[in-house]
């Protein structure tokens, strides 16, 4: 099965979701729609996180969920892990790294979920923080990137 990854990040904290939910839905849609599977790989680290997975979840439920999944991407194993297992199709543990001091950790599976995608989604408004450093090692590797906060988007 040829599988598109598809790595989501943004800030902690969202000043407005309604603006982030418009520019997301399209994006969401359009991979569904044009790609034969999707794997949407998503933390669980901030309001992002988790709104950008409940618009997936959304997006899924109005189109199908047949060609997409929805992975959440975790640095370490945390208690009450199974309640995340009904919401999501996989929970991933990157075993790289494993060991790393945890200030470092984060970043790690950040740098891991982008070195695995085929394209990297970004809401990323200031120039400071975890998806800000995420987005610029994204464009390091010469990943396809896509900010939503900034950039416009192309529709079919």
């Amino acid at each position: 099965m040829d599988v598109f990854t598809v790595a989501l990040f943004g800030h902690r904290e969202i000043d407005d979701l309604r603006r982030l939910e418009k520019k997301l839905i399209p994006v969401i849609e359009n991979l569904i729609r044009t790609k034969s599977f999707v794997s949407f790989w998503i933390g669980r680290h901030g309001e992002f996180d988790e709104f950008a997975a409940s618009v997936i979840k959304s997006v899924q439920r109005k189109t199908g969920a047949e060609n997409s999944e929805l992975v959440l991407v975790l640095p370490y194993t945390i208690a009450h892990l199974s309640d995340y297992e009904n919401y999501y199709d996989q929970i991933l543990i990157p075993e790289c790294i494993y060991g790393l001091h945890p200030k470092a950790i984060i970043t790690a599976k950040n740098q891991y979920m982008i070195d695995q995608c085929d394209l990297a989604v970004f809401y990323v408004e200031r120039t400071f923080g975890g998806a800000y450093a995420a987005m610029k090692y994204a464009k390091k590797k010469n990943k396809e990137t896509l900010n939503l906060f900034y950039d416009d988007l192309v529709q079919d």
